[in-house]
């Protein structure tokens, strides 16, 4: 009779132990999950206004230098808009920040010549797209 209580006792010990760890593991897992989706959100929430000022950038680029409209191509406004980009490329990752990087480096150098040169509207442009283009590597790339 008092093996069999102890069978029982211990049974039951390593029923609770077992549980136990299994709300643990349950509980961790689920709190990894919920940073990683938290960081995930944080990271499309930074691209999507990205893209946005990207787009808003573009479109100033083009006022400036096709409807020569100083007050819609306000190269104040894209000094704005570039360093709004930079400073949200820190939430996303390398990559992203580099071609930031690039984009900045590209406006400093052109954005006197947005006006009248054509070049320099392309210079600018294209470092746009390739900030656009890692923005859409990355969002494809989130789980």
């Amino acid at each position: 009779m008092k093996s069999n209580i102890q069978n029982k006792t211990n049974l039951y010990q390593a029923t609770v132990i077992f549980s136990v760890l299994f709300a643990l593991v349950g509980f961790s897992y689920n709190v990894w999950r919920m940073e990683a989706s938290e960081e995930n959100s944080n990271i499309r929430t930074a691209c999507f206004e990205m893209l946005l000022e990207l787009s808003s950038l573009e479109q100033l680029i083009y006022a400036a230098h096709y409807d020569h409209d100083a007050k819609e191509g306000n190269p104040r406004i894209g000094w704005v808009k570039v360093g709004l980009i930079a400073d949200l490329s820190v939430l996303s990752n390398d990559a992203v920040e580099e071609k930031t990087t690039a984009l900045k480096n590209s406006w400093a150098m052109h954005w006197e010549g947005m006006t009248n040169d054509r070049k320099s509207v392309n210079e600018i442009v294209n470092s746009i797209e390739g900030v656009r283009s890692e923005i859409k590597r990355l969002l494809v790339s989130l789980e």
